[in-house]
């Protein structure tokens, strides 16, 4: 594990890790969640958060990074930045859960063309749902996604949900020294 990745693990640890009873956004019920929203906002790890990002997408030939709102658009963005500072483009979108019901009234916000190669984001994964609904609007859009990447997995399925895709943690719940649940 690289110095980026085992100092962003700690940072989650001591900020985003939550014991007792939760619901999911797959429905499931767990004893303990991890709000990525408390770590991924704060300075240092959105730092680390790029850097280790980087290091999982630089070998893809990728033209976008992007998934669903709300724990990609950080994602996104410190990625885009990263490319940059690497002399690489890279476009950053994010997906809406819904249109809006004003403007554009589009689902996908930040520029998303035919063919592009995408890297779809997501801050933790359990059954792998929400990534593949940010799936099908970029494939609507007749992009192609090259890899779907994560901050947490938590073992509860998302791998197998996504096996057709290159999927790439950076961390699973392991890292966090928690055991998957049933």
């Amino acid at each position: 594990m690289t110095e980026a990745r085992s100092r962003l693990l700690k940072v989650f640890k001591e900020r985003a890790v939550m014991f007792g009873k939760f619901t999911l956004a797959s429905g499931k019920e767990s004893t303990y969640y991890i709000n990525s929203k408390k770590a991924i906002f704060y300075s240092e790890a959105v730092w680390l958060l790029g850097e280790a990002l980087w290091e999982q997408t630089r070998d893809l030939e990728i033209d976008a990074a992007g998934g669903l709102e709300v724990g990609a658009i950080p994602m996104a963005a410190v990625l885009a930045q990263r490319f940059h500072q690497a002399g690489r483009r890279l476009e950053g979108f994010f997906v809406r859960k819904k249109p809006k019901e004003h403007g554009s009234q589009e689902r996908i916000e930040g520029v998303l063309k035919p063919g592009m190669r995408v890297a779809v984001l997501d801050d933790v994964l359990t059954t792998g749902g929400s990534v593949l609904q940010a799936v099908a609007e970029i494939e609507k859009a007749g992009a192609q996604v090259a890899a779907v990447v994560c901050i947490v997995d938590r073992l509860e399925g998302a791998r197998q949900a996504l096996g057709q895709f290159n999927f790439r943690p950076l961390f699973t719940i392991r890292d966090f020294g928690i055991e998957p649940q049933a």
